[in-house]
Order: structure tokens, then C-alpha cells, then sequence
């Protein structure tokens, strides 16, 4: 077999020995049968999260809606369901999910085992839809985690693939509604010292967008739920910034068609709430990302901190991104028990460089105990990043449980969640 990469190609797998299951009778013999492995969702994560030097199983083939539970307002699908072909069957039926990331591409177990997220005041990530799942733990029992029946249930939702394959996942859904996109331009960062509720508030999800070239963001995207037959009208200005006269990518020079309509044209919100469209080829292709998590309170100083290092970060770069995410309480969530705020990097794919200004990135966010997104490149030494989560030890004692002789454990698991190296 080839050699196996991640989606951007910057991450290549310790193994070519890629296992492809079609039911969850075959993924229980391969959990049985190997005593090390790992599983890949659409593998769209940057670092060695889901690698394995033994064994990869990919759920690419569990991938089938298996109910949709009008009265109950849920669905229950596979687990390698990618979220674009989801929302279009939700669509068809009368449903949608509350918020979507920026890509549609991603799988719902992948996405969800590492607390990925879009924007929104209101929105929590989308692991926070998760009612129930269905996992084959290190046994090869398959076992059923609810969150109505099982006291752990918060534990497990975020799980960074430590509890096993899921292999089914019961999600709440919601009413179908359309959106518009509207998007404004050269916002300075100042406005957000005085108006950052404002801003983040105004629509249903909000993204900022900057190259840290000065302190201000090049894009605004204001994304609004239709709530009323009137029309929404869309201001020439937003808080100094002004409304763009066409449409726009968020890297300046990039090609316009794969991203999801704007100018105020409404669709299904399946069509507007990712940036980038199911049927192209996503973001800027070869690249690289980081992310950090700063609970709200610390937003705009955390912006300030970053601004100062424009210099090291604007030739890296090819563009940042700033949402707003609600609190939940799933243990191992970046937006556990606060108000967050995420500050995304897409780098350039140059690991080299990158790799050397993000400890200085972490440096300036460690006052405000700045949370790496887990699938995302990062440098925190495993002590700094374990001090963030106050219920990582309970966590630890719910993988011991489940996978007591750690076959789907591997170095990232063991270097950031048991502090072994």
C-alpha cells in the first residue's frame, strides 16, 4: 500500500497497514484480533492524534444515516458520516444541525472526538449534540453510552479516540432554517476593546478574519439565521468596517467559487454555516493549522498579545481566524466551564519555520491558559497542557477502565494525557 497521509499531506502515518471495515461485526473482529491500534475519520487532523504504529482502521465505509426521529428531534448515524452528506440528508427531510465547522468534509465522530467547532455566541461545539454512542471498546464488546444513562457520559464525548471505534453516534438536530452571508471588510481591532459583545452578537455566527499584516481584520462574515419573512438588510457599515461589493475568499488572491455563497443570497444553513463548499476542494490545500482557546474575559487582551508579534507571524501566515464558542461541560473540551474564544492559524507549509514561532505564540497566551485545539499543530510541553483540564484525571481513570491494557493508546495519548514520553 502507499504511504499513508493526513488530509493537508503534512502528516504521514507510522503504518500502511489501513483496515477498512464495513460493519460493526467486522471492526469487533479487527479490535479482537490486533492488540495495538488506532482509528482514522476523514483524517483531517494535523498532528498524530489518530496515528498508530501497528494499525489503522478507517470508518470511511460507516458512512450511512441509520434513523432520523422526527418526534425526538435526533439522528443516528454511522460513524464516518462526513457532516456535508449529513446536513444534506437532514435538509431533505425537514432538519439541520444547530452549527457546522468550516468544512463540511469532516467526519461527525472525528469532529467530535476532538471538540471541533464553529462560531456562534449561542453555539456550542459540535460534540455538544451528541446524545448517545455506540463504541466497540478494547474487548471487542460494543457498548452503548447514553447521556440519560450513564454518569460518565461527559467523559466520553470528547474521547481523542482513547475508548475505542465509534461506530454509531445519536445526534439532537433542529428544524431546517435558511441564512445569509454578508461580509464586511477592515475591521480595526480596537473596536473589539469596547465592542466585542456587540460584534460577536450581531448575527447567528460571526468569523473574523486577519493576516496580522496590521491590527485590524481584513474580513468580517456575518452569517444570519432567517427569522421572519421580512428581509434582513445589511448596513453599509459594521462597527467602521464596510460591506464588500462581491464576493470573497479568506485569503486574499484565492479563488472565490469554493467558498459558500454570500451577499446577503439566503440557502439552507447547511450551505452557509461552513465557509467552504462540499463539493470542492477545501481551504487552501497545502497548509498547516494551530488553534488556541482563551475563555471570552480574555479575548481581546489574548488579541493584543498576538498583534504585538505580527512580525514573526504575518510571513508565516496566510490567514487567522477569530469565533466565539459556548461553554459546555465535557471533560475534555477546550470550552469546559467557560465563555471561549478561539484564535485559529492557517500557516503556510513550512513545519520549519511554524514550528519555531509557536512557542512564542504560547508564551504570550500563557497568561490567559490558552487551550490547544487537539487535532492542530501545538508545541505546549504535556505538564503545561495536563494543568488546563481539571477533570483530566478522571478522564484517565475512565481510558484505564475501557482499555485497561492500552490498545488504542499511542505516543500522543501517552505523551499528553498520561504524561509518559
Amino acid at each position: 500500500m502507499d504511504e499513508l497521509y493526513n488530509w493537508a499531506g503534512n502528516y504521514k502515518y507510522s503504518t500502511d497497514r489501513l483496515h477498512v471495515p464495513e460493519s460493526v461485526e467486522q471492526v469487533q473482529q479487527l479490535v479482537t484480533q490486533f492488540s495495538s491500534l488506532k482509528v482514522l475519520g476523514t483524517r483531517h487532523s494535523f498532528n498524530g492524534i489518530a496515528d498508530s504504529t501497528a494499525n489503522l482502521i478507517s470508518t470511511q465505509s460507516l458512512n450511512q444515516v441509520i434513523t432520523l426521529d422526527k418526534a425526538d428531534r435526533r439522528v443516528t448515524v454511522e460513524a464516518g458520516i462526513k457532516y456535508g452528506d449529513l446536513c444534506r440528508y437532514l435538509h431533505q427531510h425537514g432538519y439541520a444541525m444547530h452549527n457546522m465547522a468550516s468544512l463540511p468534509h469532516i467526519s461527525v465522530a472525528g469532529a467530535c472526538a476532538t471538540a471541533t467547532h464553529g462560531s456562534g455566541d449561542q453555539n456550542g461545539s459540535l460534540a455538544t449534540t451528541v446524545r448517545a454512542m455506540e463504541i466497540v471498546t478494547a474487548s471487542g464488546e460494543v457498548v452503548d453510552f447514553s447521556r440519560e444513562q450513564y454518569d460518565r457520559y461527559d467523559g466520553v464525548i470528547v474521547g481523542l479516540g482513547g475508548l475505542g471505534v465509534v461506530t454509531k453516534l445519536t445526534l439532537d438536530v433542529v428544524p431546517e432554517f435558511l441564512m445569509r452571508q454578508d461580509v464586511y471588510e477592515n475591521l480595526p481591532l480596537e473596536q473589539l476593546q469596547e465592542h466585542f459583545d456587540g460584534i460577536f452578537s450581531s448575527a447567528y455566527s460571526v468569523s473574523l478574519f486577519t493576516d496580522w499584516k496590521k491590527a485590524s481584520f481584513n474580513q468580517v462574515w456575518l452569517k444570519h439565521q432567517q427569522i421572519e419573512e421580512s428581509a434582513y438588510e445589511a448596513e453599509p457599515e459594521f462597527y467602521g468596517a464596510t460591506l464588500a461589493t462581491m464576493d470573497q475568499h479568506p485569503v486574499y488572491g484565492c479563488a472565490t467559487e469554493n467558498c459558500t455563497e454570500q451577499m446577503g443570497r439566503y440557502g439552507p444553513s447547511h450551505e452557509r454555516l461552513p465557509h467552504f463548499r462540499m463539493d470542492f476542494t477545501p481551504s487552501n490545500g497545502a497548509e498547516l493549522q494551530s488553534e488556541y482557546i482563551v475563555s471570552r474575559e480574555h479575548a481581546f487582551d489574548a488579541l493584543r498579545a498576538i498583534d504585538r508579534m505580527n512580525k514573526h507571524i504575518a510571513p508565516l501566515l496566510l490567514i487567522s481566524e477569530v469565533r466565539t464558542i459556548a461553554e459546555d461541560n465535557l471533560w475534555m473540551s477546550p470550552y469546559y466551564k467557560q465563555q471561549s474564544v478561539a484564535i485559529h492559524f492557517t500557516w503556510k507549509d513550512d513545519w520549519h519555520a511554524v514550528k519555531k514561532v509557536l512557542p512564542m505564540i504560547e508564551e504570550q497566551l500563557s497568561p490567559f491558559n490558552a487551550r490547544p485545539h487537539w487535532g492542530k499543530l501545538f508545541t505546549m510541553s504535556p505538564p503545561r497542557l495536563q494543568s488546563l483540564y481539571e477533570k483530566l484525571p478522571d478522564f484517565q481513570e475512565l481510558l484505564q477502565q475501557y482499555d485497561p491494557q492500552g490498545k488504542f493508546r499511542n505516543a500522543f495519548l501517552n505523551t499528553y494525557i498520561f504524561g509518559q514520553e
